[in-house]
């Protein structure tokens, strides 16, 4: 008798505002797209179906280190806007200069720094700031790499 692990599926989280117009619009993406996945018309080399978490919550300090790390594109997250970065840390939490001065920021006032929506795929390392459908679409579509 051979025993198989199933396989764990992605997680992909969304940091969400209900009364947000565009957090709204975010989730509405993500479930399109998390029900498509689950449809046996889902396209083979997509991702498939993968496990949307959504949170009224902040992210951890630790969660946000890596959501920075994943915008800037820098492990550091040292710039502002590095090259080959998304976004600028100061479009994940507001009003912050660089990486030490967002967490700074974000530890004396989470709900009030961060920003929302962003969607974190966890699994890739890639993360959407905002309701860019196209943009969320592609992260969360994408052939997996496993």
């Amino acid at each position: 008798m051979v025993f198989r692990f199933a396989k764990t599926l992605d997680p992909i989280t969304l940091f969400h505002t209900p009364s947000n117009p565009l957090s709204a619009s975010a989730y509405k993406t993500l479930q399109r797209a998390s029900t498509l996945a689950q449809s046996p018309n889902a396209p083979a080399s997509s991702r498939g179906e993968f496990q949307l978490e959504i949170t009224t919550a902040p992210p951890t300090t630790d969660q946000l280190r890596n959501i920075l790390d994943y915008v800037t594109g820098n492990p550091a997250g040292a710039g502002a806007m590095d090259k080959g970065a998304r976004y600028a840390v100061s479009e994940v939490v507001r009003g912050a200069r660089d990486a030490e001065d967002a967490v700074k920021r974000f530890k004396a006032d989470p709900e009030g720094t961060f920003v929302r929506p962003v969607t974190v795929d966890w699994t890739n390392g890639q993360a959407v700031v905002g309701d860019n459908e196209s943009e969320i679409l592609k992260m969360v579509q994408q052939i997996n790499q496993n």
